[in-house]
C-alpha cells in the first residue's frame, strides 16, 4: 500500500451526480454526533476495527469530519478526513452492493472539497486500495516512496 496526492483546486464537479443519487433516494449528508454509535457499528460491520477508530476521531471535531450516504434511512457509505493525519482523507468505503454506480466519487468529493473548504490546497489518501478508482475519479497519483508511509508498528487485532 502506499499514498496518493490530490489536487483539491482541481476537483471534479459531482452537483449533478449527488442530485441523481438524490433522486435515486440516496442521501449525502454529515452526521449527527447522537448517530456516532449507528456509523460506528456499520463501519465495523463492513469494514474494519481500525476504521472505527479513525471514525471516532471525526466524531471528536465540530463540525463532524465525516460524511454519510443513506439509503431509506441506512448507512451504505462514508468518508472521513483529518482523522488519521493532517490533510488526509479516509477512512472511506461502500457498501458492496453500492458501488459502481458514483456514490463512491461522491462521498470521496465531497469529503476532499471539505478539505479544500478548510483551507488545503493538496490532500493525501493514505494506505490506498483501489488506486485506480482514486486517479480517475479526482486525479489522484501515487506518492513516490510513501510504504508504508505513517502506517508503521501497527498493533495487530486480538486473535
Amino acid at each position: 500500500m502506499f499514498d496518493m496526492l490530490v489536487r483539491l483546486y482541481d476537483l471534479p464537479d459531482v452537483s449533478d451526480l449527488v442530485s441523481e443519487l438524490k433522486s435515486q433516494g440516496i442521501m449525502i449528508r454529515r452526521p449527527g454526533a447522537y448517530e456516532r454509535h449507528l456509523v460506528c457499528d456499520w463501519v465495523s460491520r463492513e469494514f474494519s476495527p481500525k476504521w472505527v477508530s479513525e471514525t471516532k476521531v471525526a466524531f471528536s471535531r465540530q463540525p463532524i469530519n465525516c460524511f454519510i450516504a443513506t439509503y431509506e434511512h441506512q448507512v451504505i457509505g462514508f468518508a472521513c478526513y483529518d482523522v488519521t493525519a493532517k490533510g488526509f482523507l479516509g477512512p472511506m468505503g461502500v457498501s458492496s452492493s453500492y458501488r459502481l454506480g458514483g456514490l463512491g466519487k461522491a462521498l470521496l468529493v465531497t469529503a476532499l472539497k471539505a478539505l479544500f473548504d478548510d483551507g488545503y490546497a493538496y490532500a493525501v489518501i493514505g494506505g490506498v486500495g483501489p488506486a485506480e478508482f482514486y486517479a480517475k475519479a479526482v486525479g489522484a497519483v501515487p506518492i513516490e516512496g510513501s510504504s508504508p508511509g505513517i502506517y508503521v508498528d501497527i498493533l495487530p487485532e486480538p486473535k
